[in-house]
């Protein structure tokens, strides 16, 4: 049986062992990225932050999202505190073959929600083969050795 073996995950198990017990251990935006149809939807957990801090921007085929969630303010005293607060960022480079002009976000029960639709020249198509109508005739041998 094959195993798939991801770098990204060794270092980010390294890294996390290696930061244990601080706030950067915490993922800020976790994500899921699947398709559907003739789109691909992406979906951040994004809970406790204010819809209007998100910004999502497409340059050059990096897709970066952007939110803040801000501190509790008050006087108490804390107690526990493992939500992660400030400003999280997350960067993914985009494939060709994506309509990137067409990029739709919600935000809804503290999920980012972005729909990035396959570029029509990407989308698979089928191609029709015509017949041409032949003006050479194929013959048996005693007939091409006949001419």
């Amino acid at each position: 049986m094959a195993t798939r073996w991801d770098p990204f995950e060794e270092m980010d198990r390294l890294f996390g062992t290696l930061t244990m017990g601080t706030r950067s251990a915490v993922p800020g935006m976790p994500m899921d990225l699947f398709r559907e149809g003739e789109h691909y939807v992406l979906a951040i957990d994004l809970p406790g932050v204010d819809p209007g801090t998100i910004d999502v921007s497409v340059e050059d085929r990096t897709l970066t999202v952007r939110a803040e969630r801000t501190a509790r303010s008050g006087d108490g005293q804390w107690l526990l505190r493992e939500r992660p607060t400030g400003t999280f960022a997350r960067q993914l480079t985009l494939g060709r073959g994506l309509a990137l002009d067409r990029i739709e976000a919600s935000y809804a029960d503290g999920v980012l929600s972005l729909t990035i639709p396959v570029a029509e020249e990407a989308k698979p198509r089928r191609i029709e083969v015509s017949q041409a109508a032949s003006k050479a005739q194929i013959g048996t041998r005693e007939t091409i050795e006949q001419a």
